[in-house]
Order: C-alpha cells, then sequence, then structure tokens
C-alpha cells in the first residue's frame, strides 16, 4: 500500500480515487443500454464528483467535516459473483459490479485509516469508507428491491 508523508499527499491520494470512481460510472453509463441503468450510474458518478469537490474543499481550508454516521451493510454482495462491464449488461448485473466497486473502495478506505498514525488522517479515511459504504448499500437496497424481490 501507497505511504504517505503529509495530509496533502493523502488527500491528492483519495481525490484520484474519486476521480476514478467518476470515470468508472461514466463508463458503465455510456456503456449501458438500459436507461433505467444508465440514469443510475450518472447519478452515481455525479455523487462520486460531490465527494471530490469536498475533499478538494478540505485540501483547501483543512477543515475536516465529513458525516461519520456508521451504515448498516446487507452483504448481499458478499454472495454475489463477480461480473465484468459490457454494453449488453443487465441491470442486475450493473448493480453487482457498483456494489464490488463501493465494497473495494470501502475496504481500501479502511486499510489506509487502520495505518495511518495521525488521528485526523485516521479520521479522514474512516469517513471516507463510510461514504464508500453508503453507496454499496444504497446498490444493495436497489438490488434487494428490484432484483431480489423480482424473483
Amino acid at each position: 500500500m501507497k505511504e504517505f508523508t503529509n495530509i496533502t499527499e493523502i488527500l491528492d491520494f483519495a481525490i484520484g480515487e474519486e476521480q476514478a470512481a467518476v470515470d468508472f460510472y461514466l463508463q458503465l453509463a455510456a456503456q449501458s443500454k438500459n436507461k433505467q441503468t444508465k440514469k443510475v450510474f450518472e447519478e452515481y458518478a455525479e455523487e462520486e464528483m460531490h465527494h471530490k469537490a469536498n475533499l478538494l474543499s478540505i485540501r483547501e481550508t483543512g477543515s475536516f467535516h465529513l458525516p461519520d454516521t456508521m451504515v448498516k451493510d446487507l452483504r448481499i454482495a458478499e454472495y454475489l459473483v463477480d461480473v465484468k462491464p459490457s454494453a449488453s449488461m443487465s441491470y442486475q448485473d450493473a448493480l453487482i459490479l457498483a456494489m464490488k466497486k463501493e465494497k473495494a473502495a470501502f475496504r481500501m478506505y479502511t486499510k489506509l485509516a487502520e495505518k495511518a498514525e495521525d488521528p485526523d488522517v485516521k479520521a479522514l479515511f474512516s469517513k471516507l469508507a463510510i461514504e464508500e459504504s453508503k453507496h454499496k448499500l444504497a446498490f444493495e437496497i436497489e438490488y434487494d428491491d428490484f432484483i431480489l424481490k423480482e424473483n
């Protein structure tokens, strides 16, 4: 795992990760033939853009004000097979892919928080992990509502 020497490097890394998430969701939206799927991924890209903007603000102001509420985990993603992105993927496959992506981001920020020695840095990564867990939960709820309940 990357070693950081100061808070600016940490924020730059997190900003890059949020931009990668934006790019990921926009790519999925562009590949989606289903309008509902496309819309969901565009909305998540927009949310990731807000996270990036918040991190940029933190970097500029030095103020750490992210929510720190715990998020319920339905653990649906743990029981689903991996899916590769494709233009013809179903809504179900798109949700699975998104859940797996958010789970990976949550784990990354959790590991970074565990390794951080500075309390502010530890808190920042913990809060970022919570944000990613909120995304995963939203995808799990969507999956539960539209896939599991229909079957």
